[in-house]
């Protein structure tokens, strides 16, 4: 599913490895084959980013999208997200929390915050293969993204 026009690496920001897992197998099954970087809290996703972002001072080896969850350790999704979007850098890039929560505090927080998409992880892995190349499908294929 990667289009040589957008290659881009894709960002898992997720603290359980069973849920890490399942979302690298569902994007293999929906045929998204980006390159996939995993961490494990907040605190890792920030340090990855600003690695990126000064391996060669620009903003071309960024992640192409983060999938973040929100309960993570050290430092939570929301935290994240919020310094994310406030860096000038960082804030272009499409965050999507895939998450367990559907609490509408949770919601409302992370769209206050910038997020681009806020989506429940679905209990059934052939529905998150669904999500997945529905998901991947738009940022891929539909959106047109800044460089």
């Amino acid at each position: 599913m990667t289009t040589p026009d957008k290659p881009f690496n894709i960002l898992i920001a997720e603290d359980d490895e069973d849920d890490y897992q399942l979302t690298l197998e569902a994007l293999k099954e929906a045929g998204v084959n980006n390159d996939v970087h995993w961490v494990k809290d907040g605190e890792e996703v920030l340090e990855y980013l600003n690695a990126k972002a000064q391996s060669n001072g620009t903003a071309a080896n960024l992640p192409g999208i983060i999938l973040l969850d929100l309960n993570m350790p050290r430092k939570d999704g929301r935290e994240v997200l919020a310094e994310i979007k406030s860096c000038p850098v960082f804030r272009k890039i499409p965050v999507i929390v895939l998450t367990t929560s559907c609490a509408e505090t949770d919601i409302a927080n992370a769209y206050e915050l910038g997020v681009n998409s806020f989506i429940q992880k679905p209990v059934r892995f052939n529905d998150l293969v669904k999500l997945i190349q529905t998901v991947f499908d738009y940022w891929l294929k539909t959106v047109k993204l800044p460089n």
